[in-house]
């Protein structure tokens, strides 16, 4: 059974949900399908409560298509589940939105795993993007995600074709991506006083290692896990170690 067809809808959340005990979220990035997830979400809901809401990138009106507008879209789901003392974790855009959260909302929030995080500074998916139908390029541009291009699949290449190839979902990716890299959170780092985990991919070309570093040094409470030969989605790349790192941090901090 696909992770899609386990996708429950209430009002107006749409979300999976596996596993009990201690809540643990996680929020996918601009292109993130619930199939980059899959090895965490099959693991961890073994041992915690894993809920993954899904953001309305593509269904928000255009106004509302920002970073901030996707961080109240997850608190009030937090609220509409009456989740406490979640952890939250994002890759991508989905750590900016994460940082978000747990800034405006930490008396919900007890702990954050950022992986590849936007929020201080990254690389735009290639600066361009191709005309319809051109594949190949499409696939360079993917491939630079990853260590290994060969994690760029068919499937994530068709995957990724169909979205940018609607034009609805086209600008609302561009506008995304022109928000978070307004909203930096450079200033707000020394707020955060919950622990904080940070997963990176040493070969990342989009958040490169320095953003880990940054986030490190001036998140107050924080650990820097490194996996080697590793890109941009540490949990699709190299799912094993991520696990790993993530199950003895979670072990010793919930």
């Amino acid at each position: 059974m696909s992770l899609e067809n386990e996708i429950k809808k209430e009002g107006k959340f749409e979300y999976l949900e596996k596993g009990s005990g201690h809540p643990l979220v996680v929020l996918h990035g601009l292109f993130g399908a619930l199939s980059n997830f899959a090895d965490v979400i099959d693991f961890f809901s073994q041992k915690y409560r894993v809920i993954v809401p899904l953001m309305p990138l593509y269904s928000s009106p255009l106004v509302k298509t920002s970073v901030g507008n996707m961080a109240k879209h997850i608190k009030e789901f937090i609220d509409f589940k009456e989740l406490k003392e979640v952890t939250l974790l994002g890759n991508s855009l989905g750590g900016h939105v994460a940082l978000v959260c747990a800034l405006e909302s930490p008396e919900r929030i007890h702990s954050m795993v950022l992986t590849g995080s936007s929020g201080l500074y990254e690389n735009a998916f290639g600066g361009s993007y191709p005309r319809k139908g051109d594949k190949e390029y499409l696939r360079k541009k993917i491939e630079v995600t990853f260590y290994d291009p060969e994690v760029a699949t068919d499937e994530l290449v068709d995957e990724v074709h169909k979205i940018i190839n609607d034009r609805n979902r086209l600008i609302r990716i561009l506008a995304l991506a022109k928000s978070a890299i307004r909203h930096n959170m450079g200033k707000d780092l020394e707020k955060f006083k919950l622990p904080a985990c940070l997963i990176w991919g040493k070969n990342d070309n989009i958040t490169p290692p320095e953003v880990a570093e940054e986030f490190h040094e001036h998140l107050p409470d924080s650990e820097l896990h490194w996996i080697d030969k590793c890109g941009h989605a540490a949990m699709m790349e190299h799912p094993h170690e991520f696990n790993r790192i993530l199950d003895e941090w979670l072990s010793r901090k919930v």
